[in-house]
């Protein structure tokens, strides 16, 4: 069957801050506070889908939450006018109110899990939203989330759409960031790698003291049934808790994947043996090439501060792969020295392309945390919605979008101000037309 990759990446919001908000990623904590420019995030996540379009990849864009979240700060008992909500948030737990504000449903590798129809049972593309429950601020996104993927993939025949799961820890879903497919080609069955931080039921598996492991087994496992995979398709893998515990918050800070390469680093996995065995016999006759990094090229510090695993993979045409990679991999000495060595290996990865996502850095996410890969027959390509792909109109168009809405600069005390919640309203009522979304946001209903 012919198929390709499709990335689908989060348009960063209006209300882009530096709230330092996840314990456990280490930039997004060391940057808390900071002043940040939303206007030149989102342009830096548009330059990167572009730059990808540009070497012929499928290219999609997500919009991203209504925020600030008055709904949900109403639930949480504020009341009056919008502008009243949002002064009393402020005064009485302005963490919270920053919480409510926060832009991180611009890393849609956490939007949701998605199996392509080569994998499933009802040969459909299936779609299960993140729950997100480690973190509040991300876990009041799944509904919206669930919304907006809905209305990209409407079609019936072709995209099947599932609810999050429930939102208890026991069941803790970080989505795409900690799930990857390896497969011979993207039209063939491949199989999928769910990659666990803790098991929620079963106490004797180890895991992390000081951070939390986001993932639990027992989500990764309900996700499986959810889309129809079967034990020759899923593989689920446990993430060494001890990296967790310096700081690889997701699967994707430590691995990445795509068509026969895993690239991972030594210390990623709790039993790195066996899960290449298992990967090994359910892809019978594959030609696979596993590329470990040795802790001694790069020490994890270095793989962290730089997201050297954080980078996407892509194929801009067959056998010849491309790592796509933030600026801080050229400027981090270890890292930028093994890629060199990397392209001279003899894998498939022939190439790197370094860019400038700063903005996203400094909150703890790199290019792979924005985007979300959806593999696709040109049948579902056609049955996606047209008006979510980039193409040269669509990054003129966003470009000027950003430049009437979006404040240069944004200081924590500005998520007070309700001239940015008109603001943000009134940027997202025009992107749902441009995107032709329909009535996405609470704001809307």
């Amino acid at each position: 069957m012919v198929q390709f990759e499709a990335n689908f990446d989060g348009l960063v919001g209006p209300t882009h801050n530096y709230a330092g908000l996840s314990y456990g990623n280490v930039a997004s904590q060391s940057n808390a506070q900071d002043v940040s420019s939303p206007r030149q995030a989102a342009k830096q996540g548009l330059d990167k889908m572009k730059a990808l379009a540009d070497l012929g990849l499928v290219q999609g864009v997500l919009a991203p939450q209504e925020r600030p979240d008055i709904a949900t700060l109403r639930r949480l008992g504020f009341t009056g006018s919008d502008a009243q909500v949002l002064e009393k948030a402020y005064r009485e737990d302005p963490v919270l109110l920053a919480a409510c504000c926060s832009a991180s449903s611009m890393w849609t590798a956490n939007a949701a899990t998605v199996s392509p129809s080569a994998d499933t049972a009802d040969g459909r593309i299936h779609f299960t939203p993140a729950n997100l429950t480690n973190k509040f601020h991300r876990a009041i996104e799944h509904e919206v989330t669930g919304r907006i993927l809905g209305r990209v993939f409407a079609d019936e025949r072709h995209f099947s759409h599932h609810p999050a799961l429930p939102a208890n820890d026991y069941f803790g879903d970080e989505g795409a960031a900690n799930h990857t497919r390896l497969c011979a080609d993207y039209g063939s069955a491949g199989v999928e790698l769910f990659v666990y931080g803790r098991s929620a039921f079963n106490a004797s598996v180890p895991a992390p003291r000081r951070y939390p492991a986001r993932q639990t087994l027992e989500a990764s496992r309900a996700v499986a049934r959810l889309h129809g995979l079967d034990e020759n398709t899923a593989i689920f893998i446990q993430q060494n808790p001890e990296v967790i515990d310096q700081g690889v918050f997701h699967n994707d800070v430590i691995a990445v994947g795509n068509q026969n390469v895993l690239f991972y680093h030594q210390q990623a996995f709790l039993d790195t043996a066996a899960a290449l065995e298992e990967i090994r016999r359910k892809l019978p006759g594959t030609e696979l090439h596993f590329i470990e990094v040795p802790t001694d090229e790069v020490p994890l510090a270095d793989a962290v501060k730089s997201y050297l695993f954080n980078t996407q993979i892509v194929t801009p045409s067959p056998g010849q792969m491309a790592i796509i990679a933030p600026t801080e991999c050229a400027e981090t000495p270890s890292v930028k020295a093994y890629l060199d060595k990397l392209l001279t290996l003899g894998t498939p990865i022939r190439e790197v392309h370094f860019m400038d996502v700063k903005q996203s850095m400094r909150n703890g996410g790199g290019p792979a945390c924005l985007r979300l890969r959806v593999a696709m027959t040109p049948a579902e390509h056609a049955a996606t919605n047209q008006a979510c792909l980039m193409n040269e109109a669509l990054f003129a168009r966003l470009h000027q979008w950003v430049d009437r809405h979006y404040r240069d600069r944004l200081s924590l005390n500005d998520l007070r101000d309700p001239a940015l919640l008109q603001e943000s309203r009134t940027a997202l009522d025009e992107l749902t037309h441009i995107l032709k979304l329909g009535a996405v946001y609470p704001f809307q209903q």
